[in-house]
Formats: C-alpha cells, structure tokens, sequence
C-alpha cells in the first residue's frame, strides 16, 4: 500500500518496526527455523476468534462469504475480516507457518495443538454476562478448555515437553469492546445502575482475576490488546452518532478512561507475580491515527466499512446479498462496521511489534 509522507516520529516507529523485523528475522535463521515462543495462545472476542464461533448457536458468525474472500484459502474461516487479522500476522512474524486452530474446530487435534490453540469467541467480554447474552463462551468457559488443552497437550507432548510449551507460550488476551459497545450501552439495567467509569472498575476487577488464574495454570508471556477508539467504528457512529460523521468522543472517553486503569492493573499484577511478563498492546492509538488520516497510511475510507454500506454491517448483516460491498478491501480502514480489514490489521500489527519486544526477550 502506499503511503504519503511520515512525520518523524512515524518514521522513527516505521525505522524500529525495521530494526525488530530484521531481528527476529535473523534470530529466526540462526534457530533453525524455529518460531521465536514454542506456542500462542489466544483468548478473548472477535478480533481475535479464528473460528470457535462457527460451533456455537449464536449469530455472531463469520463463517459465510464475503468474510475470509482475501484470506489464503480464499475462503471464510470464522475471522471477522476479510483476510488475516492482526495476530495473524503477528504469528507469521514470530515464525509460525501455520495458525493456532480455534479449539472447538476439529482441527484442534493431534500435533496441531502444539503451536497452541485459540479459545476466543466473538462477543464474549470480560463481564461474563455479555457473552452469555449473545450464546458466546465466556472467559472462564474458555480457561476451562484451555485447562482441557493442557490435559490433551500431556498426553500428545509428554509433561515435561508440555510444560515447557505452556511456560514459554505467548498468551494474547482481547476483551472488553463487546462488554461496552454490545451491553453496556444498550442495556438499560447497566448504564441506569453504573457509570462507565464504575462499569469499568467491574471489567478491571474480572481482567485482574482472569490474568490470575491464567497465570497460576502457567503462563507466563500475556499480551493484553487495549480498547480500541470505539466511538469511530462505523457501527458506533451509526447508533450512537445522533447522525454526526464524526466519532463519538464520550465513547472514546470511555475507551481511554479504561485503557488507563488496564495498565494500571497490569503493572501491579506483575510486581505482584514472580515471573510474570505482561504487556498491554496500545491499539487505540494506532488505529486512531490511521482513522483521523486514513490517506496518510494509504487508506481512502474510514468512515465505512467495505462490506454493504458499512454503517451497520457485521456478522449476519455482512452477507454475499449485501449491496454495495466494495471490490477492493485494501482502501478501507474497516472491512465491516466494526472490524478492521485485513490491510488495517497489518498496520495494527507493526504497532503490536514493537510494543510486545518485552514479551520474546
């Protein structure tokens, strides 16, 4: 793609994402070809669910044309993109050749579960009622397979090769969109009852138990992605807008206001757990730049999503009888109207380069 000109901090991002790039590169030969971390481990919602949906009774799917039509297999695979999403590429940079499978699909079996498995599901959240609210697993439903994953991960690897997979694993971890965008704001019994700053004192809460308990069954390598600026996603725009174009910024206040108390968290977390490496990956930042001047990164749309008319398109919505689907994907910021597309997400994924150093080193 290209791309105008760079100012000089975007060039010094640009020049480090280079320097690291060549790094893990040259790392990578003098290894013999093996990934940087043995596995990667995926929890969370659907910026990061690779298929687990698609065995679930919920309408969030993404298991039906045009999602997946820039993918390799040029085929829908359960991700919410039109291709590859960030972690996608973030994998390939690492080494891998092949992508951890969604471990409700059956290609979560024999040696395929040694490079890891990914266990999100989209619309599940921090707060365990939202994923309950649209049929998804909760993160507690996901750390009771992944419990069953290392029983699976015993027996294929032996305990001492497990261990040392599940010790060395990088764990990725998204949540906490769905938990405002598709609750919080339209349920009355929240926004009645909590502030959003309360309601995200409840989601801090479950992260800090969640990162917990995952770190007691092992891990030891998280990245944790923050909240995107979801007061510009199309969708958010649409509903909550009040028929502005702009971004909806008490949304982003919102976003902002709870990406700070993560971080917060997950310093003390790891003073307080021996051994614990956790990163929170910034993805509001990059992908605001990237929304505010879409033409400066090669975009020419961020307003609308590529598929239908991009307002309101997800899941269902986004459908091989959608109107107006655009032909080519990599001048869009977002592919429907909450996700970003396949060409955003390799930007996106630059950004988690840099930021996840600590996690490898």
């Amino acid at each position: 793609m290209g791309c105008s000109k760079f100012n000089s901090q975007e060039t010094s991002v640009s020049m480090v994402v280079v320097v690291v790039s060549l790094l893990f590169f040259s790392t990578f030969l003098l290894t013999d070809a093996q990934p940087l971390v043995p596995a990667i481990i995926t929890f969370g919602d659907s910026a990061v669910d690779v298929g687990n949906n698609n065995y679930l009774p919920t309408i969030f799917k993404a298991d039906f044309p045009p999602y997946g039509r820039d993918f390799v297999s040029h085929t829908p695979t359960g991700r919410f993109c039109n291709g590859k999403l960030a972690t996608d590429f973030t994998a390939e940079t690492l080494g891998f050749t092949n992508f951890a499978p969604a471990y409700l699909s059956p290609q979560a079996s024999g040696n395929n579960l040694l490079i890891g498995a990914n266990f999100a599901s989209a619309a599940s959240g921090y707060y365990d009622k939202t994923a309950y609210l649209y049929h998804a697993l909760s993160l507690p439903q996901q750390l009771e397979y992944f419990k069953e994953y290392k029983s699976k991960l015993a027996n294929l690897a032996g305990s001492s090769k497990a261990s040392s997979i599940i010790s060395g694993a990088l764990y990725i971890l998204s949540a906490g969109s769905s938990d405002f965008v598709q609750n919080y704001y339209i349920d009355p019994f929240l926004y009645k009852v909590y502030s959003p700053d309360e309601f995200s004192n409840i989601l801090i809460q479950r992260f800090s138990s969640f990162i917990n308990e995952l770190y007691g069954l092992g891990a030891r390598r998280i990245g944790v992605t923050s909240l995107p600026p979801f007061g510009c996603l199309p969708a958010a725009i649409t509903l909550f807008g009040f028929g502005s174009n702009g971004c909806v910024s008490r949304l982003n206040s919102d976003a902002q206001n709870f990406n700070k108390k993560v971080t917060s968290a997950a310093n003390q977390l790891q003073e307080q757990l021996s051994g614990l490496k956790i990163a929170i990956f910034d993805i509001y930042t990059p992908l605001y730049n990237i929304i505010k001047s879409p033409s400066k990164y090669g975009f020419a749309e961020a307003r609308r999503g590529c598929c239908g008319t991009g307002t309101v398109e997800t899941s269902v919505l986004c459908n091989p009888k959608s109107i107006g689907t655009c032909s080519n994907a990599t001048e869009y910021v977002f592919w429907d109207s909450v996700h970003p597309s396949q060409a955003a997400n390799q930007q996106l994924a630059d950004s988690l380069l840099v930021q996840g150093i600590i996690l490898i080193s």
